[in-house]
């Protein structure tokens, strides 16, 4: 996985990282039961994580002051990935002091499991904890920004955030599936030029035509050509 980080400070003080990753394993992310509405509304359901009752008090507060009433408090991180498919939330906010390397883990663990934007807010940190934070899935890492009235605009900027690299791996996998299934039908259509003598346009209407007569697409009869011929070859 190749990383690229973007950190700004802010007009009000606290550092802002923003993460954009490419994820080039075949691991295929599972979305939750809804789909992130179109822009940040206060119907949003946001989950917060945080061990301290004071920098939890913060966050509920921030939000509440914004609007957002549909919000779920969590006071420990453990079985994280279990507890988010049960709440279902669309924003994951979580306020650590100093984060571990098993609560980084963990939230790679959910970044793979479940596509959702995640904020991390943390006290103090250094390049390799962000570099870190990032390659785990977090949308935003804000540094020593935990202040109510900053919760609206940092939300607003890791569901953007997450929208944006959301879109960008969705096209890298359709881009990869598309350049997959065309491998498949050349090697079909391969298979047919050799098999009977046909030029490439022939065995492109043959299977073209095999696919429509079975209602089947062409990357699967493709598929099903070379399975066949490799059936018959051992």
């Amino acid at each position: 996985m190749s990383v690229k980080t973007a950190c700004r400070k802010s007009s009000a003080g606290p550092i802002l990282c923003a993460a954009q990753f490419f994820d080039n394993s075949s691991v295929r992310a599972h979305t939750l039961s809804k789909p992130i509405s179109d822009k940040t509304d206060t119907t949003l359901k946001i989950l917060v994580i945080d061990e301290t009752p004071i920098r939890r008090a913060i966050l509920e507060a921030g939000l509440k002051e914004a609007g957002f009433c549909n919000v779920t408090t969590l006071d420990s991180a453990t079985a994280l990935v279990q507890q988010i498919y049960a709440l279902d939330p669309d924003v994951i906010l979580i306020d650590l002091e100093n984060p571990s390397r098993d609560v980084l883990e963990q939230m790679f663990q959910v970044s793979r499991a479940v596509r959702r934007p995640i904020a991390m807010f943390v006290e103090t940190s250094d390049k390799a904890t962000i570099e870190a934070a990032i390659e785990a899935g977090v949308s935003a890492y804000i540094v020593d920004g935990l202040k109510k009235e900053r919760v609206r605009p940092i939300l607003e900027m890791t569901v953007s955030r997450f929208r944006a690299f959301d879109r960008l791996r969705t096209e890298l996998e359709e881009t990869k599936s598309a350049l997959k299934e065309r491998k498949v039908i050349e090697k079909a259509k391969g298979i047919l030029m050799k098999s009977r003598g046909l030029d490439e346009a022939a065995a492109y209407a043959l299977l073209r035509k095999t696919a429509m007569g079975q209602g089947k697409r062409l990357v699967d009869v493709a598929e099903g050509l070379i399975s066949t011929f490799d059936l018959l070859q051992e």
